[in-house]
């Protein structure tokens, strides 16, 4: 029998990358295991899971921010269990437990497997600290995927040895761990019974997954990509993020081999300066960057383009700033992420001389964001007289209006007759800076 004050409600909060997406969806599958559901919408939950990222700034501070938030003006036997996960977690989770005696559990990224079992000891009133790293352990450990979305993740390789100097990744997600073939092929295989039409690959270094297929041949990441388009009923693949240094001829082939495979490749490159690209310790330089683009779009010349950028690096000046800029002039992005550089605790670059000033990265931000906003436009504009697929993900704002992407991972917006999942062909009609106005053409044959 259950202790009365066991949840039967929960919420799990998940921040930052889609690989904190993928582990807050596994970790809703376990509760639901074990019988605790969704809390309504308006709702307080009895169980609230903060699934956190270490990558932004002032991370750990907003995870305080929101313990106080669920628990302020709250009686004990009022307030919400809270378990706290993710990469703050597995970096800070002794100071959490010291500073937060609201929180009951404290898991990391690999090992929220444990997660039902710490929730047995919080019920009995015994907090719980996990953050042990046994790699892919957990995943044999998870559910089965029975239901999810029609776009949908699967995480197949975690951790990164590439040691940026400014990234904690493998400090909180460990070295470079590979997810076996059989087991991912198993996974994508449920996911499409479960209603999934597009599968997202995903790692923290995603190109650089190797395995052996069922042959005993060994595969890398393009390997995969073409026997998981095999899968019937997958119409769509996409993979994230990807490092430079291991993009190789045969991912690159398969850009234009594979149909299933969406002409959209997400490449961070973080800085257009080659001595602030060394002092990051990324292994390419602005004209290696961009003679691999250059590949990619020989093999796929429809193929958008996506990164990520770090203004304010230490050191970081003026002209150095400007090699950013001329090098998304080069490239022309289709979207793209940039943020302030901020100091993570335990990296080289925390303590590097040259600190930049707030103010000067505030003003390198908005100008870095403007030239990657124009482009976007730009982008979108000139697919506006297109008529591509676009997969159907949820409701619009109005009845009958729909949203869904388009290959090149646009949001598009039209009325019809269709369903969440269907696959419809979509004549897209009005560019706007971050969407598209479509017609509903047709349906595509399953």
């Amino acid at each position: 029998m259950k202790p009365t004050n066991s949840p039967k409600t929960y919420r799990v909060k998940s921040f930052g990358c889609q690989m904190n997406v993928y582990d807050g969806e596994r970790m809703a599958e376990m509760l639901g295991e074990r019988g605790i559901v969704p809390a309504p919408e308006g709702e307080d939950a009895d169980l609230v899971v903060l699934n956190t990222c270490h990558i932004r700034e002032k991370a750990a501070e907003k995870v305080y921010s929101d313990i106080g938030r669920l628990t302020k003006g709250k009686t004990q036997d009022k307030a919400p269990m809270i378990a706290v996960a993710g990469c703050v977690a597995q970096a800070e989770g002794e100071e959490i437990m010291a500073r937060a005696p609201a929180v009951s559990m404290v898991v990391g990224p690999q090992a929220y497997h444990r997660l039902p079992e710490m929730l047995d000891k919080a019920v009995q009133g015994e907090r719980a600290t996990d953050t042990d790293m046994p790699a892919i352990a957990k995943f044999a450990a998870l559910p089965e995927r029975k239901r999810t979305n029609p776009a949908s993740f699967l995480t197949v390789q975690e951790g990164c040895d590439k040691f940026c100097t400014y990234c904690v990744v493998p400090y909180t997600r460990g070295a470079e761990i590979s997810r076996p073939y059989g087991d991912l092929v198993t996974e994508a295989r449920k996911l499409v019974d479960a209603g999934a039409k597009e599968i997202t690959l995903l790692g923290q270094n995603v190109s650089a997954w190797s395995g052996e297929d069922d042959k005993g041949h060994a595969v890398g990441l393009a390997g995969l990509i073409r026997d998981l388009a095999k899968v019937d009923g997958l119409a769509r693949i996409r993979y994230t993020t990807s490092h430079p240094a291991d993009m190789d001829d045969d991912l690159i082939a398969a850009h234009g081999e594979i149909d299933k495979l969406m002409p959209f490749l997400h490449l961070p490159v973080q800085a257009g300066s080659d001595r602030v690209l060394k002092a990051m310790n990324r292994s390419h330089t602005a004209e290696s960057y961009l003679r691999l683009l250059e590949r990619f779009r020989a093999a796929r010349p429809d193929l958008a383009l996506s990164g990520d950028f770090i203004v304010g690096f230490p050191g970081e000046t003026d002209a150095e700033f400007e090699e950013t800029l001329k090098l998304v002039d080069a490239v022309g992005y289709a979207q793209a992420f940039s943020f302030k550089y901020s100091p993570r605790p335990g990296t080289p670059a925390a303590s590097m001389e040259g600190q930049v000033a707030k103010e000067v990265m505030d003003d390198r931000l908005q100008r870095l964001q403007a030239a990657l906003n124009r482009d976007q436009w730009a982008f979108n504009r000139a697919t506006e007289g297109r008529t591509c697929e676009v997969l159907v993900e949820r409701k619009g704002k109005h009845p009958g209006q729909w949203l869904g992407k388009t290959p090149w991972l646009q949001s598009a917006w039209f009325e019809g007759d269709v369903g969440i999942g269907d696959l419809v062909q979509v004549e897209l009609v009005e560019a706007g800076p971050n969407s598209l106005a479509g017609r509903l053409r047709e349906r595509v044959a399953a």
